[in-house]
């Protein structure tokens, strides 16, 4: 299966960003069957979610597709912290405040849902936010995944390959949703400037990220020395999506200077389209590290979806907005082979 993968990406074959929460068996198999490769957003699903969400996939392709996995991080914070924490969100957004948790824990089952893997037919692992150790990319090797990485830098690019993956993906600063830097700060570098600097120093196939929505911007990822893209932004306004309908209509209605890089939902840099919650948070200050900000606004981001009320909503774009369009995966797909 590693050398099926292998070639699949050798031959520009394109991937579906996991973005996890938006992502659903329909979403994944589709991308797969049309001959993508499909992608399931594992980060926050449980391990009893997670073995369903694998079974729900194969039941409808026999075709290549990924999980993809949040690799831990340690952020301590005191409870002094996290009291102050609430009573500012309690100031600011006092409309959702009612349903706040009482304590905040690392959501961490990252070596059980590597476990279930193991035991699954699923070809191909990626990760983000780090790399997880060489023994565990061997493992999955051993195994017959093909493993991938996430860098934003030619730095990280170095790591994922030095520590045994078979692949980066290198994602841009137009990337929509959460950033997967990993080693300092986050520089925020270009797409177009990334691939050919990762791509001269790195003998793994690279896979650009960040804004590509159309065959313009895979022919000029292509000429600076990707094997592939992968697509975000353009896959979540699809039929198969799981985005909330007025996620899809903020950007449809969105123009490029409108996205911006936060902290204030989880804690952790994403870029989204600015609404009022953002707005409240402008200066990042009094945000609590990833992930227990994320458990902060948890509730605020369900109840608004329920509420359809945008300006509480998390709305995760990438910078290239005017270029989305409604359509099927099919639609979608096709447009790259023409």
């Amino acid at each position: 299966m590693r050398k099926e993968v292998k070639k699949l990406i050798e031959e520009n074959t394109i991937i579906q960003a996991p973005m996890a929460g938006v992502t659903t068996p329909d979403l994944v198999s589709e991308v797969s069957n049309q001959g993508g490769i499909g992608n399931i957003g594992a980060g926050y699903l449980d391990i009893p979610s997670l073995e369903q969400f694998i079974d729900n996939v194969e039941s409808l392709t026999d075709a290549v597709y990924g999980v993809n996995l949040f690799v831990p991080e340690k952020a301590e914070v005191t409870q002094e912290q996290i009291d102050e924490a609430k009573q500012i969100f309690i100031k600011n957004v006092p409309n959702y405040s009612d349903h706040l948790p009482s304590s905040f824990e690392n959501f961490n089952i990252f070596n059980q849902q590597v476990n279930l893997i193991l035991k699954k037919s699923t070809p191909i692992v990626s990760f983000t936010f780090g790399v997880p150790n060489q023994e565990i990319i061997e493992q999955l090797k051993q195994a017959g995944k093909y493993v991938i990485g996430t860098a934003t830098s030619v730095e990280e690019a170095i790591v994922v390959e030095n520590h045994g993956c078979d692949a980066v993906v290198v994602q841009g600063s137009e990337a929509g949703g959460h950033r997967g830097a990993f080693i300092g700060e986050d520089h925020l570098i270009g797409l177009m400037s990334l691939i050919p600097q990762v791509a001269d120093v790195v003998n793994i196939p690279v896979i650009a990220s960040g804004g590509i929505m159309d065959k313009r911007g895979f022919k000029a990822a292509q000429c600076l020395g990707a094997a592939t893209i992968q697509l975000g932004s353009a896959f979540l306004m699809t039929t198969e999506s799981n985005a909330h309908e007025q996620h899809k209509e903020v950007i449809l209605n969105s123009k490029e200077t409108d996205t911006v890089i936060t902290k204030a939902f989880s804690g952790k840099s994403a870029r989204g389209v600015k609404n009022k919650f953002i707005h409240l948070y402008e200066k990042n200050q009094d945000v609590l590290p990833y992930p227990h900000q994320n458990s902060l606004t948890k509730n605020m981001r369900k109840l608004a979806a329920e509420n359809n009320d945008p300006a509480f909503m998390s709305l995760w774009a990438g910078q290239s907005v005017r270029l989305s369009k409604r359509q099927s995966v099919k639609e979608l797909i096709a447009e790259f082979k023409k």
